[in-house]
């Protein structure tokens, strides 16, 4: 159904008024003269969910990570100086918070996928990932097949979860949903479900801060992370890829990925 936008509509209609109100119009990120346009001067204002160390979470106040000093260099490049603003991962991945211009660029540890394209247009690739099981040393299920008649979980909207679908009828566990990777990696460690699956970076980074967790699989997937602009904004995609070459380049990307990963990159 499509969106109707004139208030006039939604008086006559009052039946569907909040259903409408939910559709927010998209706003074009590009002006008349085929400059950029960004949602506050001066800013570049990055869609992100926290937490999701070491990518993006709060740090003595601050928000930092591995994603947020990639798109720091971007910014810079730009002339502007990021902001950043979070919000469901969902609302990110669907491509709703930068249709309604929420924000200039997506950077959530986010997976290129065909249905993502669908929905925003992606950067050249910066980060290569992998699934992997995350389980406590009190029960260290080995893989997925270990798993047949218990509690799987998954952050809601991920690549993780979609793995975890796939597998579902073949392994025989039940998903269990969280809205954020802290409260799945938590449930994990209370013990609330036995095992749960998200991309390689953050599980491990977790598990190296926990050490009554630990990963005991990986799964490759041919995942890598993209930057998402609007549909359309080939303009600012290009600016993007520019700064990201630059780094890599430079050995910028290769300073900021040791510094959150503690190694070098194998596929920058």
């Amino acid at each position: 159904m499509a969106c109707r936008t004139t208030w006039r509509a939604l008086a006559l209609l009052p039946a569907l008024a909040l259903a409408a109100a939910g559709c927010a119009q998209s706003i074009a990120p590009v002006g008349a003269d085929g400059e950029l346009q960004f949602k506050e001067p001066g800013k570049l204002t990055t869609c992100t969910h926290l937490p999701y160390p070491p990518f993006q979470f709060d740090e003595n106040g601050t928000t930092v990570g591995f994603d947020v000093e990639l798109v720091d260099l971007v910014a810079r490049d730009l002339g502007l100086q990021q902001e950043l603003f979070d919000t469901p991962f969902e609302g990110i991945q669907s491509g709703e918070a930068l249709n309604t211009r929420k924000c200039d660029v997506a950077a959530a540890a986010m997976t290129i996928t065909d249905t993502r394209k669908q929905n925003m247009d992606f950067s050249d690739p910066y980060f290569d990932a992998k699934q992997a099981l995350l389980v406590t040393k009190k029960a260290p299920h080995q893989d997925l097949a270990e798993l047949r008649g218990k509690k799987l979980g998954v952050q809601l909207g991920t690549t993780g979860e979609e793995y975890a679908t796939e597998h579902k009828a073949a392994h025989g566990y039940e998903i269990v949903q969280f809205e954020d990777v802290a409260l799945m990696q938590n449930a994990v460690q209370s013990g609330k479900v036995d095992a749960a699956i998200n991309d390689n970076g953050v599980v491990l980074d977790f598990a190296k801060k926990n050490p009554d967790t630990e990963v005991t699989a990986e799964y490759s997937t041919g995942e890598a992370y993209g930057i998402g602009v609007q549909k359309g904004n080939v303009g600012l995609a290009e600016k993007i890829n520019e700064s990201l070459r630059k780094a890599q380049e430079s050995g910028e990307y290769d300073r900021i990925y040791q510094k959150w990963f503690g190694q070098a990159p194998n596929n920058p």
